[in-house]
Parts: C-alpha cells; structure tokens; sequence
C-alpha cells in the first residue's frame, strides 16, 4: 500500500527489446534528461537520521526525505559489497559476482561462477549504460565491488573516480586499512583505476574529502549539455568508529541514559512519523546483548563513548552532503538533479571477536591488535579501533531483529529516500521545520516492499534509457530480475504478494512473498530449520509460526529450491563466524 502519495509524471522509456546495443538512437532520449546523485552510506541504523526516528541532527538528509518520497520497506543485501552488486546492476549477487563477499569466500565457492568477488563480466553496470546514453560519470567513496585492472570503478563506467576499493579503512589520512594480513599494508585507496602510495593532504577525513572531489568533478562538468550520474559512497559509520574530535564534542552526553533509553525513544518517533505500525514493539535482545542496567560503570563508559563517535559519524555524513547541496544549488543544477538515499545494509552489530576472530583470520587479527590503540582516550582518533556492537545497533533498528549480516529484517531492511526537484512531492521544509502543505496532510511514504535491485531499472527509466537485455557488446549478460518503482512513485499499485525474493548469505538463508519470510539461520539465532514469520503482524520476528501452517512452509521452501536452483547458490562448506 501506499500512503499520501503525489501524483507523479516520469520520462517515458523506450521499451527494452533483445540483444540491442546499449546505447540508445538520439531521437529515444527525452531532451532534458535527469541529473542523478545516489548517496549510499555505510552500516547505518535504520533510525539514525532525523526523517527516519533519530535523535541525531541531520537537517539536509531531511530535508530531502521530507520533501522527497521515503520508502519504508525497502530492503538491500544483509552486508556491504553484495548490495553493492545488485544495486548497479539489477542482478541478484550470485550472478553478478558476489554470491558470498570476497573476504568470506569458503573452499567450496572459490573458483565457482557467481562468486569471483568482483563484477564479472556477465552483468554490464547502471553507469556503463548511462555513459554509453551520453551521460559524465562520477564517483567517489567506497567501492568494495573488486580492484585493479578491469575490475575497479574507473573499469565498470565511472570517467572519474576516487575510490577505496576495499571494505573498509581509517577515516583519517593515515591510510590504516581496516583489515590486512601485517602493518606495512596500505589502505586499497584508487584514483581513476590508478592504486595510490599516499592520500592527498587535503584528505582529513574520510566525509569530507569524498565531498570535496565530488565538488570538484562536478565543477569541471561545469555548464556541459550532457547530464551527470555521481556516486557518492561515504565510507560512515562503517568500522572503525572515528570521528574530528569536535564532531565527537557536539554528542557528548547526549547518550548517557544507555542504549535502552535510546531504542525506547526511536521506536516511538518512527511510530509517530507512520514508519511502522502503531502497535510495533522493540525487537528482541539478541544473544550478545545485556540489558543497559547490568553494565558496569566502565562499560557503560566506554559504551557511551561509542555511540557519541557514531553520532559524529552520521552528523558529519550531513554536514557534508549539505555543502555537496549548497554546490548544486549554487551552479544552477539542483533542480534538475534526482537524489537517491540508502545505506547498504543494516547497523554492524558485531563486535571485534566476532569481525575477525583470531582462529579464521589469525595474521589480520594479529596486525589489528598489534597497530592499533584501544585505550578510552584514543576512541575514535586516529589510530583506534572501535565497534559499537550489538546494543547500539539494536537501538538503531529498534523494531527489527538482529543486524548486518542476518536475513532478518534488521540485517535487510534499511532507511532510504529519493527526492525530485521536478515535482510537487512531499511535505515541505521551512527552517527545518515540516511545513503542512495543503496538497497533502503529512510526509509521503511507500510501505511496498522494494528491494536494492530494483535502482538500476528506475534511474534507467528516469534516464529514459533502456537495458540492452541478455547481450551487451557482443557477449551474453545478465537481464535485471529488479522491478522499476516509478509507478509506485506515481500512486499505482501492485500486490506484494505476487513478488518472491530469495537470498543467501554465509549459510543464512532466506525467501519472501508478500508478509511472508521463511528464515533459515544457525542456532544461537535460529533454530538449524526453517522459521516462518508474518512481518505484517510481527515485524520483529519474534513468534515462529512454521508449525502452525506447515502448508506455506512447504510453498516458500518450493521458492527458495528455485531461487537457488537459478542462481548457483552454493552452501558455503565453512563460515567464519560472522
């Protein structure tokens, strides 16, 4: 269902017919086509960000998001890199080349097609295809989707790049990767497909430095005719928690009440900005979290201090992407640029032991205790390394079970927006303040189920450019399984119930039909079988209802056997734990 939404007329698209080239004839490109800015950020909590239930200011986030349409079901992959891959693709992560992330690739999957760990070349990419249609491509930020020649950004469609390639790193200029097997590894930081030896001293922070080069690209683009698609990839909050020491200044105290204070307090604010039902309760505990009150005063110290990097984190990712905004404005380009908002997955809740326990990963764990400082007074400086674990991260989904890395909708279902200028769409912002228009009575939002896969067939629909199919430049590609939202932006309706999705990640397993998931994961979080859960009546997944209709088990299994039957899922034979 849809709730308050505009009506909404879209650039129409020629109609995708076989092998065709990519690019499309003049005459079947609208004459003013889109801009588009896609902002995807990094392990964020679902409500973090002020338009989605947080405490934490993020007044240019949500300005948009007011203004814009909220999707309230949208869903990614349950970690980084193989949302990464279903995003500017449209293909599901087991043909695209991440069927497991490259980092956790078991014996029996490596060698195996789907799981190269990197875009293989039986998907052609969302920005491939625009620069084909005419459009300047940038990007900036983490990429995580394969590095070096042919497999970076500066190979998969983006003219300019800045990149980190891998899956994480410090925030700082230090280039400190945040995992590497011994301390004279650097950061996998790229320039255009070029690897780099040292960062540049304007880089000071991570937020910061890709907003500058994105400004940059951008003001080379100057007045151009032709239209741009920048990637902006913020590395936050991903691992390690780091922040400016004033940054971190601007929350201290803000958290001292705990983590079950701060879960309480968002799940009330998300039910009063109608993100989910009236009668949601906190997701349960789970089994690594404690009750704030049976902490210790040290650990609550050092648990406070966490969550205020965190905060920093998420607040500086706003106070960049707003002088991103005032550019935009400022050259004349904001009203015709479509911006898209997401995070990649569901808040880490994992702690360091966890990450990168000593017996799966000994030589990275060894160099990670070894070079980096783990004192309080250090917590998120350069140097540090922290995580804020499985209580925060609960309190930053707090109506969703678990966190990155399961298929549950903690792991999965993750804040995003997007926001068009050429239309009259949500609720104005006048002075951060939501303004109540008389076109509508409140925010606009979409409950449908969206999934990640589904961004690449509606920015080419925006861009009235259309998928070359199962072919592209002579060799045999992958058709997006993803379903374009434009119509569900122009108030039509379809039912949730006819579309099942499937996914796997490290063993857990997991298949979708309308309010229906069935959820296969290990004890201590699952059963070792099959759980069936009604997400509309319990969106915590707190009542295993697999015995009460054995019937819609035996359908959804049906589903999940053709889902990976289709795509080459394979069982990973070793799992580290993660």
């Amino acid at each position: 269902m849809i709730r308050l939404f505009p009506a909404i007329l879209f650039v129409c698209l020629a109609a995708c017919t076989g092998e065709q080239s990519a690019a499309p004839a003049a005459s079947a490109v609208a004459p003013q086509r889109p801009n588009f800015l896609l902002i995807l950020v990094d392990d964020m909590g679902y409500a973090d960000i002020g338009s989605f239930g947080g405490e934490i200011a993020t007044p240019n986030l949500d300005r948009l998001a007011y203004e814009g349409i909220r999707f309230s079901n949208f869903h990614a992959a349950s970690t980084c890199s193989p949302t990464r891959s279903m995003l500017f693709t449209g293909v599901d992560s087991h043909r695209a080349g991440l069927g497991n992330m490259f980092e956790e690739l078991a014996p029996n999957q490596k060698g195996q097609p789907g799981y190269e760990g990197y875009l293989n070349d039986r998907v052609v990419s969302l920005p491939t295809l625009l620069k084909d249609a005419g459009y300047r491509t940038y990007m900036t930020g983490k990429w995580h989707l394969g590095s070096g020649v042919g497999k970076g950004p500066a190979f998969q469609g983006f003219e300019r790049s800045f990149a980190l390639d891998s899956g994480g790193a410090s925030h700082f200029g230090d280039m400190r990767p945040a995992y590497a097997p011994s301390p004279d590894v650097k950061a996998n930081y790229s320039e255009n497909g070029i690897k780099l030896d040292s960062l540049p001293a304007e880089f000071e922070y991570s937020s910061q430095y890709y907003v500058d080069r994105m400004i940059e690209y951008l003001d080379d683009h100057g007045d151009s005719e032709q239209p741009f698609f920048a990637y902006l990839s913020f590395t936050a909050p991903h691992w390690p928690l780091q922040a400016p020491d004033e940054a971190i200044a601007r929350h201290e105290g803000r958290y001292d009440d705990g983590y079950d204070a701060l879960a309480t307090a968002r799940l009330q604010r998300m039910k009063d900005l109608d993100l989910i039902p009236a009668d949601a309760v906190r997701s349960g505990r789970s089994p690594k979290e404690l009750p704030w009150d049976e902490l210790s005063e040290e650990q609550q110290k050092t648990e406070i201090r966490a969550m205020e990097i965190y905060a920093a984190m998420i607040d500086e990712v706003d106070r960049h992407t707003g002088r991103l905004l005032d550019y935009l404005d400022a050259s004349g380009a904001a009203n015709n640029t479509v911006i898209i908002f997401m995070s990649d997955n569901g808040p880490e809740g994992h702690d360091l032991d966890e990450t990168w326990p000593m017996e799966a990963y000994p030589d990275i764990r060894k160099t990670i205790d070894a070079t980096h400082d783990f004192s309080y007074a250090a917590m998120g400086r350069p140097g540090s390394y922290v995580l804020y674990g499985p209580n925060w991260a609960n309190a930053g989904s707090p109506a969703f079970r678990l966190h990155k890395a399961f298929p549950t909708e903690g792991g999965t279902r993750v804040a995003a927006f997007i926001y068009d200028p050429r239309q009259n769409v949500g609720q104005p912002v006048v002075n951060n303040s939501v303004q109540n228009p008389t076109r509508n009575s409140g925010p606009s939002i979409v409950d449908h189920f969206v999934y990640v896969t589904d961004v690449t067939p509606t920015v080419l629909e925006f861009a009235g450019v259309s998928h070359p199919g199962n072919s592209y430049q002579g060799r045999p590609i992958e058709s997006p399984t993803g379903i374009s939202f434009a119509p569900l932006l122009r108030g039509d309706t379809r039912s949730d119930e006819t579309r099942v999705t499937g996914a796997e990640l490290f063993g857990k397993r997991v298949v979708r039909s309308g309010p229906w998931k069935l959820v296969h994961m290990s004890a201590p979080y699952g059963s070792n079988d099959w759980q069936l859960f009604n997400v509309m009546q319990d969106l915590g997944e707190a009542k295993d209802l697999s015995s009460d209709y054995p019937e819609k088990v035996e359908e959804l299994k049906a589903h999940w056997d053709n889902y990976a039957r289709e795509n080459n899922v394979i069982i990973p034979d070793w799992v580290s734990g993660y």
